[in-house]
């Protein structure tokens, strides 16, 4: 009987969950240092306005005010991400209705939020521009002095699209919109910054990446990097926007600079949602041409993309809506056009399916509108033109592993797809479709810069157990369990022997983070070279000491044991303790490095960006209530091309949040702006799906053992929330023939496009 026997493939729960449900856990809000002050920000009433005067006397002069802070008080260094265009506090003028204005530090919360209060600022409001449409117009200012509204653009064209259309059987085009969605987090953004003994800058913070978040707040707040140390605190949470576009802890982190104290900076419900990013708004028209029998031969796009009033990822987001769906398909013509743009309204950043969701809510639901003009059933279309295993996409993606196939006849035949599409139409008040769709995603991307690896730490302690040190960040999605699996499978321990040391800046490896699904297959490969580097060293020392050759020696059950004489062996924990005290010893501390063999794209945006692709379909059956306009989703089924399951219990978690989250995108939520001021920032009035509005979630794994990936894992979950939408838009048709464009799909949609229905009909 085994001691341990692996956990990889099996359900294991989080290694994080035990402090989580005994509330042990340290967010960052719960955080308690002595001396510590407590902030609040004072926000922009105004879309666009400029500051005529500030007066701080009366705040700075109430008892427990520690400091009252401005756009004037702050470092004149900018911070962003392509475009260095933001303050930390603004000055001069504002460009969102909700931007940072002024901060406080006081003895208490209640002190501070009163102290805003009394800060006095009058604004001249100035003339707004809150579309696309008007920012782009020929007379319109700029936004940001010295240029036009234009952010960012993208175009490329591969192969020849015109040809490609004049040999269609079937060309058509139509116009699709997506609208803003709130991260919805339970935890909202928070930091801890202090100062410590030695004058340097402390900080605990929500992110999805503390190697990130210390360069942003030392290039923000000018100081050398090595004066800043940030630790990653338990995050609740973080769908992409407590990566780098929130101010929240350099604000934190300015405040404490200035006072010289700790200070608490947690946002409440309303300030998260002016503060944190919400999901791109894109404009997308789209044209494809198809032959008769449904092979795809042309594909045209343009993008019109939202980022708001500063571009943050906004630009890194379109990019993903202008071309990764072509990865997807075989077709070799490909023309792309997308703008973004700058607008007067709070900003739109990353969001889970980091802009996958928009265009494949475009590119599914017309590719279902095809099939029915040319009298085929989608998933076969689908199936026709789905790019294969070994080849090279038109973008230069090299597709090592893809189940797409696999995950299409999974999710169709669990939905009862050929029956339920056969079946007699409903006449009644309630009607009933099925609607299918398909995506991919990347499992890493090297376009940040020309690294898309990662450093793991593995340190072996005297009683066998073992630390875990990463940088990656685990903002509940699972990465310490996976580095635990990893690292517990390759030295034969139990996972309950590993411990993930939460990233701090001061001791842990550079690291990039949790975002484009890549910490299974980056730091899940680092991992394994690390702990294979420890268990070389074991083996070594193991053979001197049972004096045995290496290669006579295993790893098992936690000992390293001679193969042919079991009984011969020596613990992992006398082997470490051995390790240290005898001459010219040391502890066993080991790091493993691990880089993607990928390449940055060219600047014809050509190139092998990730090591691995993810793939996944989704089906789902709805009920539409003629009557009301009401959507329920009956049934969905997701199948996840994971690569290989690790732990196939997180991925389904994990896979559920997605697909409830594309069906809040898809039937509920809508970020609701009236002159450029959110009107339902809170939760009482952003309207989520609930539980009562979510199926009993179905869905399967799909196991294509990716080449590159740890064990042959990949990203997974990220790629399930983006067939969703159109999945649903899809079922919508089917139940009534009506055709949704533009999200979300609401009641009000559904009557009026039911009317015009009944019009044409009797016209």
């Amino acid at each position: 009987m085994t001691m341990n026997p692996s956990t990889l493939g099996t359900d294991v729960p989080q290694v994080t969950a035990r402090a989580k449900v005994l509330g042990r856990a340290q967010y960052a809000g719960d955080l308690k240092v002595a001396g510590m002050l407590h902030a609040k920000v004072l926000r922009s009433p105004y879309p666009h306005a400029r500051i005529v005067s500030v007066d701080t006397a009366a705040a700075r002069a109430l008892p427990g005010v520690l400091a009252v802070l401005t756009g004037a008080d702050a470092p004149r260094a900018m911070w962003g991400v392509h475009h260095k265009e933001r303050r930390i506090l603004a000055e001069g003028v504002v460009r969102f209705c909700g931007e940072e204005v002024a901060a406080v530090a006081a003895t208490s919360e209640e002190i501070a939020r009163d102290a805003l209060d009394l800060i006095a600022i009058e604004y001249e409001e100035l003339p707004a521009i809150l579309t696309p449409e008007e920012a782009l117009d020929e007379d319109a200012p700029g936004i940001h002095p010295g240029r036009n509204n234009i952010s960012h653009e993208i175009k490329f064209q591969r192969g020849d699209v015109d040809a490609g259309m004049a040999a269609a059987d079937l060309v058509y085009e139509a116009h699709y919109t997506t609208h803003a969605q709130y991260p919805g987090y339970l935890e909202p953004m928070g930091s801890v910054a202090a100062i410590d003994p030695d004058g340097r800058l402390e900080v605990w913070t929500s992110t999805h990446s503390a190697s990130l978040a210390r360069v942003r707040l030392a290039a923000a707040l000018e100081l050398p990097i090595s004066r800043v140390r940030v630790h990653q605190a338990t995050t609740g949470g973080g769908f992409g926007g407590k990566m780098v576009e929130d101010a929240n802890n350099l604000i934190a982190g300015l405040l404490a600079v200035k006072t010289g104290r700790p200070v608490r900076l947690v946002n409440n419900r309303l300030e998260d949602f002016l503060a944190a990013p919400s999901s791109v708004p894109e404009q997308i028209t789209l044209k494809l041409g198809m032959t008769r029998d449904g092979l795809i031969v042309a594909k045209e796009v343009r993008i019109i993309a939202d980022c708001g009033a500063y571009s943050g990822l906004a630009a890194e987001v379109m990019h993903v809506s202008a071309m990764r769906s072509d990865n997807m398909h075989r077709n070799a013509n490909v023309r792309s056009h997308a703008t973004l743009v700058y607008t007067h309204t709070p900003v739109h950043g990353a969001f889970r399916g980091f802009g996958g969701t928009q265009m494949q809510f475009a590119l599914n639901s017309h590719i279902h509108s095809m099939a029915e003009k040319l009298g085929l059933d989608p998933v076969d279309i689908h199936k026709r033109n789905a790019i294969g295993a070994g080849e090279t996409s038109i973008h230069g993606w090299e597709i090592g592993s893809t189940g797409l196939k696999e995950c299409i006849d999974q999710c169709t035949s669990a939905i009862g797809w050929e029956a339920k599409r056969t079946r007699a139409k409903d006449t009644g008040a309630k009607r009933r479709g099925v609607g299918m769709a398909c995506a991919m995603h990347v499992s890493g991307n090297r376009t940040i810069g020309n690294w898309d690896g990662s450093t793991v730490v593995v340190k072996i302690n005297e009683d066998g157990r073992v630390y875990i040190h990463s940088g990656e960040a685990d903002v509940g999605q699972g990465a310490m369990t996976m580095l635990s699996q990893v690292v517990a499978h390759e030295l034969t321990i139990p996972l309950s022997h590993t411990y993930v040391v939460p990233p701090d800046t001061d001791t842990s490896p550079s690291a990039i983070g949790a975002l484009a699904s890549r910490i299974t297959i980056a730091a899940g490969n680092a991992a394994i070279v690390a702990a294979r580097s420890a268990r070389d060293k074991l083996l070594a020392l193991a053979a001197s000491e049972l004096k045995a050759e290496v290669d006579q020696l295993e790893l098992a059950e936690g000992s390293v044991r001679v193969k042919a004489e079991p009984t011969r062996q020596a613990s992992i924990a006398q082997l470490a303790r051995l390790h240290i005290w005898r001459h010219g010893g040391e502890g066993i501390q080991v790091s493993g490095s691990w880089d993607a063999k990928t390449k940055m794209h060219d600047d014809q945006v050509y190139g092998n960006i990730a090591p691995a692709y993810s793939f996944a379909a989704q089906a789902v059956e709805v009920e539409v209530d003629i009557q009301t306009g009401q959507v329920s989703v009956l049934d969905s089924f997701v199948s996840d091309d994971c690569g290989k399951a690790l732990n196939p219990m997180a991925i389904h978690g994990q896979t559920n949040g997605a697909t409830v989250q594309a069906i809040g995108w898809t039937l509920y939520e809508h970020l609701q702006l009236e002159g450029g001021r959110i009107t339902n920032a809170d939760f009482a009035d952003y309207t989520m799906a609930m539980a009562d509005a979510v199926p009993m979630l179905r869905g399967g794994l799909v196991e294509s053992m990716d080449p590159n990936g740890p064990y042959g894992a990949k990203g997974a979950s990220e790629t399930a929330i983006l067939p969703g939408a159109p999945a649903i838009a899809n079922a919508v048709y089917e139940a009534i023939g009506v055709r949704i464009r533009d999200l979300p799909i609401t009641p009000e949609k559904i009557l009026a496009a039911l009317r015009q229905q009944q019009e044409v009909q009797h016209a």
